[in-house]
């Protein structure tokens, strides 16, 4: 992913409008008739926001990743098996001067095979600087306060649900596990400790894992997949969002509707299950910067009823 810290979190929830719901009981075939309706407990507003609520709570959440790593897994190792038979298999990895409306693939010919995974909420979960998040108001992403994170906080993490089963299972099909990250280069050795403690394996900087800062400048991933392409027939790659596939989805020239149409129609995403594993990450990534006017058109909006008598908000 491109790396926007977990302490951006709640501002894409904060868009949206809570509406208070009442409820009333009922009867079934007469049993109760009579009776006072069952009081209505009044909601209380959790101040975790709910994204966060969603990576660390959420059992639908971990079941998704686990889905998605297993079918990862499954993926790769018939790719490899079929290379073992003698079958051209294509890298994952774009080719250069394709296009997300063209997009090409190289054939892999006899490299080594490999995957590639994002980290930050796709490897592991910082659940150390999003507890931070959930603590202190959700404050704005500061590079500082990141900085410290990446410096300090290797111990304070943990492996996304089901990836670690999906890792020993390619890398026994004899598949290398590469890390991309845009983590900082100068804090490769943390970041190696918080895959390594997560119980994901060894990344050596340089070899399995790379970062921001290495082969070119810049939060781009692309000249990074191209390395590792050069070396290993990538069969699959992992991310939170799509721009841990081709930089052109985080083209920031596009509106907030203009990249949405882009994700989800792009003739590239049809490899989505297919070479592309893609993990849900609602707290964090490049759409978060949409307003009310981007996601809600004028013409779909609800007035909430007011009661007679009330005066309008």
């Amino acid at each position: 992913m491109t790396r926007r810290p977990p302490w951006s979190a709640a501002r894409s929830a904060a868009l949206l409008p809570l509406l208070a719901v009442a409820g009333c009981a009922g009867t079934m075939d007469g049993a109760g008739a009579g009776r006072a309706p069952a009081p209505v407990e009044a909601a209380q507003e959790n101040p975790i926001p709910k994204s966060l609520l969603w990576l660390h709570g959420s059992g639908e959440a971990a079941l998704l990743a686990r889905r998605t790593f297993s079918d990862m897994a499954d993926y790769v190792v018939a790719a490899e098996r079929r290379r073992a038979g003698g079958a051209a298999v294509e890298s994952a990895v774009m080719a250069p001067s394709a296009t997300l409306d063209a997009p090409r693939w190289t054939e892999c010919g006899s490299k080594p095979a490999a995957v590639i995974f994002d980290v930050d909420e796709t490897a592991i979960l910082n659940t150390g600087a999003n507890y931070d998040a959930a603590t202190h108001g959700d404050p704005p992403f500061d590079a500082a306060r990141w900085a410290r994170w990446e410096e300090g906080g290797a111990d304070l993490v943990e492996p996304m649900p089901g990836l670690a089963s999906a890792l020993a299972t390619m890398r026994a099909a004899g598949v290398t596990v590469v890390f991309n990250s845009n983590r900082e280069a100068r804090f490769a050795a943390q970041a190696a400790a918080a895959i390594r403690g997560a119980g994901l394996g060894e990344a050596v900087h340089g070899e399995t894992l790379f970062l921001r800062g290495d082969i070119a400048p810049g939060s781009g991933k692309d000249p990074r997949r191209a390395a590792i392409a050069a070396r290993y027939c990538v069969l699959a790659m992992a991310g939170d969002q799509m721009g841990d596939f081709a930089d052109a989805y985080n083209d920031r020239a596009l509106s907030v509707a203009a990249r949405r149409q882009r994700v989800a129609t792009a003739p590239a995403g049809e490899r989505i299950g297919r070479g592309w594993f893609l993990l849900a990450n609602p707290a964090y990534g490049p759409w978060d910067r949409g307003g009310l006017d981007d996601l809600f058109p004028a013409d779909r909006r609800w007035p909430r009823p007011v009661a007679p008598g009330t005066p309008a908000p």
